[in-house]
């Protein structure tokens, strides 16, 4: 399914390279099995996306299993759309990307998946998680795949390019966003601020897209060590943009109770 990057005629499936007919060619990582077709660094870096310390942080949290309701709720509304590709947009570590994978082999389904991201470090790990997915380095605002060729797009926490995602969709396809709801992480923000404030909830309306519904994940979970509150921390935003006496309050702590919620906002490309 990958587009060559350079003149966007379809590449093999060769076992350590992939190649275009006009002779362009991307290597396969060794380490994860994934190709690298971003032609241009947006970033000014030489390894642009997440850092490695943010992607152990994630990979940390996510695989203790405090998000699996979200986890569970994403396979349980994939699994109802029939679909020949699905391309997790913005897949980092593959946690979800491997569990909707897994979803869909208990049902029989034939879909393949495919994970595109900025970061090669987590693409390394979302390679070995998934080995049957196709994962690339490549920009959402870019993405190296044919017009209409994508059944489902799931789209959790990354950058929305609407128009991109629309030009991969099918007719009809599924644009499954995730995003936090009003109170998430609400026990976190009670400690880095004075006045937490709740987030938007409002639907998003995009052209060409018809939203067909919202579907709430929520639960309670308790943070048992200090380990695995500095790795939520490293994870989210607040990392970057908490005041660090707030910040040291926080990662002294060695338990932690929050509430989390997600919404997933469902549209149909039109």
């Amino acid at each position: 399914m990958f587009l060559c990057p350079v003149c966007r005629k379809p590449l093999d499936d060769g076992a350590k390279t992939r190649a275009c007919p006009s002779g362009h060619c991307f290597d396969r990582s060794a380490q994860g099995g994934y190709v690298n077709l971003l032609r241009t660094n947006r970033r000014g870096s030489a390894d642009p996306g997440d850092s490695s310390e943010m992607c152990r942080a994630r990979t940390r949290f996510l695989e203790s299993g405090y998000y699996e309701v979200l986890r569970d709720t994403l396979c349980d509304t994939v699994s109802q759309f029939p679909s020949r590709y699905i391309l997790d947009a913005g897949c980092g570590e593959g946690y979800y990307t491997t569990a909707v994978m897994k979803a869909l082999r208990d049902i029989a389904s034939p879909a393949k998946l495919l994970g595109v991201d900025l970061s090669k470090t987590a693409l390394r790990h979302a390679g070995k998680q998934c080995p049957d997915g196709e994962f690339a380095v490549a920009s959402l605002f870019d993405l190296p795949l044919p017009d209409h060729s994508i059944d489902v797009i799931l789209h959790l926490f990354a950058p929305m390019c609407e128009q991109e995602f629309r030009r991969v969709l099918t007719g009809g396809g599924t644009l499954v966003t995730v995003k936090p709801g009003a109170d998430h992480l609400w026990g976190l923000k009670e400690i880095l601020y004075d006045k937490p404030y709740p987030n938007d909830e409002d639907e998003a309306e995009y052209e060409d897209f018809h939203w067909m519904g919202r579907i709430f994940a929520e639960d309670e979970i308790t943070l048992r060590c200090n380990e695995d509150i500095r790795a939520l921390y490293q994870m989210t935003p607040y990392a970057w943009k908490t005041a660090r006496e707030a910040a040291g309050r926080l990662l002294s702590m060695e338990t932690l109770e929050t509430k989390i919620s997600f919404l997933i906002d469902l549209y149909l490309a039109v």
